[in-house]
């Protein structure tokens, strides 16, 4: 057909086609009419070269069609939610996003090898659980880790498939979550506990991590000490060792080969192959290279369960291509601050404040690697100018003593014992005459005081930071009391950010070397 419509274009009237070749008239010199005359068709070399790009073009549509339903057609999927709600559409081009990363614990199918389907019932325990946030300018990734020992509250959950309404339960380990009513309530206990909203959710089971280990060529991981774990059967010499297959998935199960054998010594042996992988990937310009990302994409999606939202191509190449440029150092990996439970010893519960404490920060979207940064403006934002309102005037301040203005620090911030870090700051400051009394707990802290002590309330909540708006006239107040509120459970700034010390395990580009439980120490 391109043949026909060039010989339209270059010929002109009765002239067009073939014909005129064999039919010259007898009037002129049969030379000049057969090679002087306009040439009909298209080069030769313009018709090789279309032919060969007609021909690219078709195999590159055929091809990126065949993967992309390829990849499609590997994807299942879930519902995110299982308490009835649902959350706001994320914007997983450019939005701030939180992923539920879950390792699925079911032994069926191709992971009945590792036990039999009556070790996990139902939708199976969550062998793995990780909550990646991705600040909104891409330039920061937090990966928080919940211990599968970790006791909590899971609220109400409806199984999507049966419909069966699972009531709230209290003091369960959280791997339980998504064993009755499927993935979505464990994202509903997340959120119930974080006080976030997860956005998406991927879950993934066993031949996940053998063949993505396979398909990168293997991952670096550390040990202390030759160790042998008979039960996942992880067996590593001391020193740095390069895993893939059955021995990097060995060295994700394992319960017992690192620190002191407990849930805390897998997390972070977790996070650090995790942190050797995305140093890996960022090295090798892996989410650059196509034919990698295509092989890597195809190993992952054949393993993978995510939400509805998620559950297309182009939105994972979108959240691929957000992670591609960020800062290895700004890839936080942290586990939720623990304790041993008082109802069960052998079990975890969140340590207060420390827990609560993180929890806030993420929903604040601080920076776990530097809390102290500034926040950082969503792309393409534009800050507006402010003009300070103006200060009203106020008589010039008498002088007085410090140490012999009553101060009383009101401890309603229902943690117990939080007064005396206020009580020594205010002490510190020269108010030598302080006190603290527990109070019942309040929302807002404010500093109040009695008649003729205006200046030296304000002078005291100058020390913490607190608003001039939270600076109160009392009756029956003698001098000034620092009511503490719940929205200053820590530290001596108000409104400041508190983060348990050395809350973050480490980035991925820390390089570790895991401990080695002395009990499964081996010679070489």
């Amino acid at each position: 057909m391109g043949r026909g419509r060039d010989k339209r274009q270059n010929a002109t009237g009765a002239a067009a086609g073939p014909a005129p070749v064999s039919r010259h008239s007898g009037t002129g010199p049969a030379g000049a009419a057969r090679h002087m005359g306009r040439p009909h068709g298209m080069p030769l070399w313009l018709k090789i070269v279309t032919g060969i790009l007609t021909v690219a073009l078709a195999g590159a549509l055929v091809f990126a069609g065949f993967w992309f339903l390829r990849l499609q057609n590997n994807i299942s999927k879930a519902p995110l939610n299982a308490g009835g709600g649902g959350n706001e559409v994320a914007d997983d081009a450019k939005g701030r996003l939180q992923i539920l990363i879950l390792g699925s614990d079911t032994r069926d199918g191709k992971n009945s090898k590792y036990g039999v389907a009556e070790d996990s019932t139902g939708y199976g325990n969550s062998d793995v659980m990780m909550l990646m946030d991705i600040s909104e300018d891409n330039r920061r990734v937090s990966v928080v880790s919940f211990p599968r020992d970790l006791l909590v509250d899971i609220p109400e959950c409806k199984d999507p498939e049966s419909g069966k309404t699972f009531p709230a339960r209290s003091g369960v380990m959280i791997n339980e979550a998504m064993a009755e009513a499927g993935i979505g309530c464990a994202v509903d206990t997340v959120n119930e506990i974080t006080g976030l909203e997860v956005d998406h959710f991927m879950m993934a089971d066993f031949n996940a991590v053998k063949e993505l280990s396979n398909a990168v060529g293997g991952v670096e991981v550390c040990i202390s000490d030759a160790v042998y774990d008979p039960d996942s059967r992880l067996r590593l010499p001391a020193g740095t060792s390069s895993v893939q297959g059955e021995m990097a998935l060995a060295f994700l199960r394992t319960r017992h080969a690192f620190a002191d054998g407990g849930d805390l010594g897998r997390i972070k042996a977790q996070q650090g192959f995790l942190s050797s992988l995305t140093r890996k990937i960022k090295d090798e310009g892996t989410l650059s290279d196509p034919p990698r990302m295509l092989k890597i994409a195809d190993v992952v999606t054949k393993n993978l369960t995510v939400d509805e939202g998620l559950a297309s191509v182009p939105t994972l190449l979108t959240i691929g291509t957000r992670l591609k440029d960020i800062d290895v150092s700004k890839v936080a990996f942290v586990a939720v601050p623990t304790r041993p439970a008082q109802s069960d010893s052998n079990r975890l519960e969140i340590a207060e404040p420390a827990g609560s404490q993180l929890f806030a920060a993420m929903r604040k979207d601080v920076d776990l690697t530097d809390p102290a940064a500034p926040a950082t403006p969503s792309p393409g934002a534009t800050p507006k100018p402010t003009t300070p309102a103006p200060t009203p005037s106020a008589p010039p301040a008498q002088p007085y003593d410090k140490t012999l203005q009553p101060v009383a620090v009101a401890n309603g911030t229902g943690e117990p014992g939080r007064a005396q870090e206020i009580v020594e700051a205010v002490i510190a400051a020269g108010f030598t005459q302080a006190s603290q009394f527990e109070a019942t707990p309040v929302e807002q802290s404010v500093v109040y005081y009695g008649a003729d002590f205006a200046d030296v309330a304000r002078d005291v909540a100058k020390i913490f930071g607190i608003p001039a708006a939270q600076i109160l006239p009392a009756d029956g107040v003698y001098g000034v009391q620092v009511y503490l509120g719940t929205d200053f459970p820590s530290g001596v700034k108000y409104g400041g950010v508190a983060l348990p010390k050395d809350i973050v395990n480490q980035t991925a580009k820390d390089s570790t070397c895991q401990q080695a439980n002395p009990a499964l120490i081996v010679q070489e």
